[in-house]
């Protein structure tokens, strides 16, 4: 058999790893693993309805002016406009109780509670994780941003509506002496124009994503979120379904009425009156049309009812097959009382 020979410099097998060699690699790995983990982290897609968002906002308006008109009913017997130069104090102090109820003490406002909605701070929500399940999970406002939620609707909408009405009231856009004034009405234009436009920009963004419906909740990062995902809007429709059928009905009322003509309503109704009988036998010696004693006595042939003069001629003038109202006989002729 042949031998073989062992080469002169060639090297065994390597040595086996040590026993641990596997968690010292997976700890060096974790790091990196972890970090590829979190890097690839996004936010969980949810759609709240921009409907919902929209009602909850006229609701929200809806309840402020209830507020407002019962407490004007309070100060009714005052003097008359007493409360209307402190309108803005009633306003703002009127806000400020729905929010100080409301998102002070992480409460919904009422129009948000029946659209079943509340705030959501967004940098502080869950991305994924164990305690993300429906994607609406999310603490409430900060306290920071409550305040300053505070301070730019409530405060905000009153400065500027005493600003406006303190500027037109001395008018600073008429004054020609005072080129400060006139300046500062410039800039109150301005202002205003800008918000707007930003408004205006700011719909267009919330009409593509569905996230924050003003300026002051994007600023703030407060997103308007599902209060309960299994819940539907407390709303009933009941109401607004009979208020638009009411509508639709007075509007094609409005619109068919001026068309009809009343007399000829009535005479085609007259047949099937239930007091006609009763109307052909009340009092025969006054004119069935003016309702008073016929002072120029005629009678309508071939019915023989009393009228007044003008009253049966005019009507009879007027329309060719004028039917009597106590017999609904056409008149075809009349005739002076006591004459042959």
């Amino acid at each position: 058999m042949p031998q073989v020979e062992s080469v002169a410099g060639s090297e065994g097998p390597p040595p086996p790893p040590p026993q641990d060699a596997w968690v010292v690699e997976f700890c060096s790995l974790l790091p990196r693993w972890e970090s590829l983990r979190y890097s690839s982290k996004v936010i969980i897609p949810i759609s709240i309805s921009r409907v919902n968002q929209f009602d909850a906002a006229r609701l929200d308006v809806e309840m402020s002016a209830m507020l407002k008109e019962q407490l004007l009913k309070v100060f009714s017997l005052v003097k008359p406009g007493l409360l209307f130069q402190y309108e803005p104090e009633l306003d703002a102090f009127l806000e400020f109780l729905i929010w100080r109820f409301s998102i002070w003490v992480d409460k919904p406002t009422p129009g948000n509670a029946l659209m079943n909605l509340r705030y959501r701070d967004e940098r502080a929500a869950p991305i994924t994780g164990k305690e993300v399940r429906t994607g609406l999970e999310g603490s409430g406002l900060s306290v920071s941003q409550k305040i300053f939620y505070c301070i730019s609707f409530v405060g905000g909408q009153y400065i500027w509506s005493r600003l406006q009405s303190f500027s037109a009231f001395r008018r600073w856009g008429d004054s020609e002496q005072r080129p400060l004034a006139r300046h500062a009405w410039g800039l109150v234009q301005n202002a205003e124009v800008l918000y707007r436009a930003a408004s205006f920009f700011n719909l267009f963004l919330f009409l593509y994503g569905g996230r924050y419906k003003t300026i002051v909740e994007r600023i703030l990062k407060a997103r308007l979120v599902y209060g309960s995902p299994n819940m539907n809007r407390a709303v009933s429709f009941e109401y607004m379904n009979r208020q638009l059928v009411w509508n639709e009905f007075s509007e094609m009322l409005l619109l068919l009425l001026p068309l009809l003509n009343s007399s000829s309503v009535k005479k085609f109704l007259l047949p099937f009156s239930e007091d006609k009988s009763a109307g052909s036998s009340g009092d025969e010696a006054d004119c069935p049309i003016c309702r008073s004693s016929p002072s120029i006595p005629f009678i309508a042939l071939p019915c023989q009812h009393r009228y007044c003069y003008y009253c049966l001629r005019t009507r009879c003038s007027a329309t060719s097959s004028y039917r009597c109202p106590r017999c609904n006989e056409v008149v075809v002729a009349i005739q002076r009382q006591g004459s042959s």
